[in-house]
C-alpha cells in the first residue's frame, strides 16, 4: 500500500463541520471565534447546534470557519510537536 494520502490537497478530508466547531470552541471559545468570524450564531446564544444549521446553509460563512480551523490547527499541531 502507498504512503500517499488519498486526498493530498484536501486537508479537511474526513473532518466534519461538527468536529471543527467543537475543536474551535474548546481551543478558542465562542468570543474569540466571533472576533475572527463575525456571524451572529457565534455571538448571540452560541451553540454547536445552531451554528451547524447556519453554516450548512451559508457557504461563505462555512468557508471562513474552515479557514479559521485550518489556521489554528496548524498552530495547535506545531505546539504539540514543540512539547514532545
Amino acid at each position: 500500500m502507498s504512503d500517499t494520502p488519498l486526498h493530498p490537497r484536501n486537508s479537511l478530508h474526513g473532518i466534519t463541520l461538527e468536529r471543527m466547531l467543537n475543536e474551535l470552541v474548546e481551543h478558542l471559545g465562542w468570543s474569540r471565534m466571533a472576533e475572527d468570524v463575525r456571524i451572529a450564531c457565534f455571538t448571540s446564544s452560541p451553540s454547536v447546534s445552531s451554528s451547524l444549521k447556519f453554516l450548512r446553509k451559508t457557504p461563505w460563512a462555512r468557508k471562513k470557519v474552515e479557514n479559521l480551523y485550518l489556521d489554528y490547527r496548524a498552530d495547535w499541531d506545531s505546539r504539540e510537536v514543540d512539547v514532545e
